[in-house]
């Protein structure tokens, strides 16, 4: 894939890659959909307004207007494109209450569109696929356990090598930011959150500046951060870092609820799973467990699947939509794993039959002959011209066709495999190909 892109940041797939794709995304719909998420898909354009309400993406944003409006409407645009799903996401929800039964499964996979700079791993364009949960008034912790059972699940059956999900929760974090006694708990999370950006010097000296930490403070908050482990109790490693402050409530439950999901995790997907008190998730909605995802060998793409609990990013006056959800950067994933030729496809395109002609004449038969096959399940193509059968072949294999079926003056037909060159009878009405050669096959290659 390591191919020259006329407009930087958009990813335009061969077909051999474009049926990788194709498999991850059927992957993702059938786990999806056995754990009982519904498939939505919401417009692709929202108000500015809105989108600009969601945090620090000015930038990010593309806005959308008409080039022949007279009214100047195009230097002032009113609308834009999504940046991400959960915000179209949250609208969707509060518009669609009363037609929604709750909690709310939905699954979502879909392009979004972001302005920034392209670089490895980083597009303009791209297709996320999210999971959420969202409950009308209130929503059982449970769910958070589910999300994150759901997604580890997905990933297994994408194949796409070793992975661990990173979980923390909010709750603990800023249950022992408090305990601690710093109050402005957002600012010591934002600074946290770039510890692996900046570094544990930097974001000391951030949480002096910005959170109003003492040095002692400080350390304490980044001495949490540094807790990973794969055990589901990490309270006696927490509680100790308070030395005579006393934990207060929401240390004590956010504690109780990260134990949880990693037990449920450690259970269920073992190995999977690991206690990350270093993630943060530097956007202020989230309110409770909290997951990034870091595929091994693949570091340098960050996190390839992240979300968390949020309580109120959905509201309708007084009424408000909690959820839970995560997002895999699914454009992200695929191109690492097709440049490193992880991954590939048998063939380049779904035909697995080229029903070659003898005569032009022969065309309205062969397409009898097409079909038939078709009519079982198998994909065929007829030639569209009678070359010679050399040429016909020589198509056919350059297309990645397994499978090249010829017609006598007699009406009897033969079937080659132009891997092997094996050629044998065959019965338009009977015949099918071995298995492995009905649909392309995806290949995870040094697995």
């Amino acid at each position: 894939m390591a191919r020259t892109a006329s407009l930087s940041g958009y990813l335009e797939l061969l077909p051999e890659e474009r049926l990788v794709e194709l498999h991850m995304l059927d992957t993702l719909r059938r786990v999806f959909e056995a754990h009982g998420f519904s498939s939505i898909e919401s417009r692709a354009v929202e108000p500015l307004e809105v989108l600009l309400g969601k945090g620090e993406i000015d930038k990010e944003v593309y806005a959308v207007s008409r080039i022949h409006d007279d009214d100047g409407a195009a230097a002032a645009a009113k609308h834009a494109l999504h940046f991400d799903l959960t915000v179209p996401f949250a609208r969707y929800v509060v518009e669609n209450a009363g037609h929604l039964a709750f909690p709310f499964r939905r699954y979502q996979i879909q392009k979004v569109w972001r302005g920034e700079r392209p670089q490895a791993g980083r597009f303009r364009e791209f297709t996320q696929a999210d999971i959420d949960i969202v409950g009308d008034g209130e929503l059982p912790f449970r769910c958070d356990v589910e999300i994150a059972l759901v997604m580890a699940r997905a990933l297994e059956a994408l194949r796409i090598g070793e992975f661990t999900l990173r979980v923390n929760s909010r709750k603990l974090s800023e249950g022992f930011y408090r305990s601690i006694g710093l109050e402005d708990t957002a600012a010591v999370l934002r600074a946290v959150d770039k510890l692996e950006k900046i570094g544990a010097e930097r974001v000391a000296a951030e949480l002096v500046e910005t959170a109003g930490a003492s040095e002692t403070q400080a350390e304490q908050a980044l001495a949490l951060a540094r807790i990973r482990t794969s055990e589901p109790d990490v309270a006696p490693r927490v509680l100790d870092l308070l030395g005579d402050a006393a934990p207060d409530d929401l240390l004590r439950q956010g504690l109780e609820e990260l134990t949880t999901v990693m037990a449920e995790l450690t259970s269920r997907v073992p190995g999977r799973a690991e206690a990350d008190l270093s993630i943060a998730r530097g956007l202020d909605y989230y309110t409770g467990t909290v997951i990034e995802t870091v595929l091994h060998g693949h570091e340098e793409l960050g996190s390839v699947c992240s979300g968390g609990r949020y309580e109120s990013l959905a509201t309708k006056g007084r009424r408000s939509f909690p959820g839970v959800g995560l997002s895999i950067g699914l454009t992200r994933l695929l191109s690492a794993l097709l440049d490193s030729g992880e991954v590939s496809a048998s063939r380049k395109v779904p035909t697995a039959v080229y029903v070659t002609l003898r005569e032009d004449q022969d065309w309205p038969a062969a397409q009898d002959v097409a079909d038939q096959l078709r009519e079982r399940g198998i994909s065929a193509e007829v030639a569209l011209s009678a070359e010679k059968f050399g040429k016909q072949i020589k198509y056919a294999d350059r297309r990645g066709i397994p499978y090249v079926w010829f017609t006598d003056e007699q009406g009897r037909h033969e079937v080659k495999d132009i891997r092997s060159g094996q050629q044998t009878e065959a019965d338009p009405a009977s015949w099918s190909p071995a298995a492995v050669d009905l649909t392309p096959q995806i290949r995870f290659n040094d697995r």
